[in-house]
């Protein structure tokens, strides 16, 4: 059995080669507040929809924080509860490529596949997520000619360039999809009177990218009366509230640009920036992107799942892994 993992700050996603997606879910679990050792209660949708709503002696746990291992026995427990939600089997060995940030330390990465190692993934690779990204998409990261790509997660953006096997530039901002959600509640706070939850602002974030400028209704707690109302916000506000969070991107992306030597800077002119990741599907995201750097941004088909999917791809790709995975 092979997998390809993309182990996400807001999201994760398990791709097989042979059976597609079999896991795309939040990444949080419910764990016994307390509890010497712990037992997962629910993993993925079932656990975030208690987000907010589970008793006290429950905990909601985000294993990750900013694309890396913050704990390595809850990373132990999330892993193996998702690969048993995959479909996997304890006495059917598994081969894995997990996907990392591109400034992730050696420590982080050892942490992360000593976490999978423990769930019962045997060998495990760790591979940049921006490359496995460009190979769910189609792009051969081996060739002779440079690609760009950005990969916007929930807690960490970056860009990075490569070309015949090796990173010629990368840079990394610590924002992402979940500051763009901060950043909506926020807007809603201060501009409607309105408190919304976690889930209540991703929602609007993501629904504000269906709609050009018409109107969005949010339900929250009306933050004079304390009760509960209705608000009725435009699509073009809600972009105008994640902007900062873009324009940081930008710059990150800039920043990249100007890395690169002349040739491989005429290569990326030519073919333009590929962008994926849950952030990228923001109202106005690619088109922001676009209008500021003067070349052409492309959205990934899958921006969601391209990274897991890429990851399994690599496994059946040899000279790849030699090239750019981390052991």
């Amino acid at each position: 059995m092979d997998l390809g993992i993309d182990l996400g700050t807001a999201n994760t996603v398990v791709s097989d080669p042979r059976r597609g997606i079999v896991f795309d879910e939040p990444s949080v679990m419910l764990l016994p507040q307390g509890a010497r050792r712990p037992k997962v209660l629910a993993v993925g949708r079932e656990a975030a929809d208690l987000l907010g709503r589970a008793p006290s002696r429950f905990l909601s746990v985000r294993p990750l924080h900013d694309g890396v291992v913050t704990d390595l026995e809850s990373a132990r427990l999330y892993l193996k509860a998702v690969l048993q939600r995959a479909g996997r089997r304890s006495w059917n060995p598994a081969r894995a490529v997990i996907g990392v940030t591109a400034d992730s330390t050696p420590l982080e990465n050892r942490a992360l596949l000593e976490a999978a190692e423990e769930s019962g993934l045997r060998p495990v690779t760790a591979l940049d997520n921006a490359v496995a990204g460009a190979v769910g998409c189609g792009l051969d990261p081996l060739e002779r000619r440079v690609h760009m790509v950005v990969d916007v997660g929930g807690g960490t953006a970056e860009a990075v360039a490569f070309c015949y096997g090796g990173v010629l530039a990368q840079r990394t901002a610590k924002v992402g999809g979940d500051q763009m959600t901060v950043a909506v509640a926020r807007f809603l706070r201060e501009q409607h009177q309105l408190h919304v939850g976690e889930i209540e602002a991703e929602r609007v974030k993501i629904a504000s990218a269906g709609v050009d400028d018409g109107p969005l209704v949010v339900q929250g707690r009306d933050g004079v009366t304390g009760r509960a109302r209705l608000a009725t916000v435009p699509a073009a506000d809600v972009a105008a509230a994640v902007r900062p969070v873009v324009t940081e991107v930008l710059r990150t992306l800039i920043a990249c640009l100007d890395d690169l030597p002349p040739q491989g800077l005429a290569d990326v002119l030519a073919e333009g920036v590929l962008v994926f990741g849950g952030g990228s599907l923001v109202a106005g995201f690619a088109q922001e992107l676009e209008r500021e750097l003067g070349l052409p941004v492309k959205l990934a088909e899958q921006p969601l799942t391209c990274v897991a999917e890429g990851a399994a791809r690599a496994l059946r790709n040899r000279p790849l892994l030699a090239a750019y995975g981390r052991h």
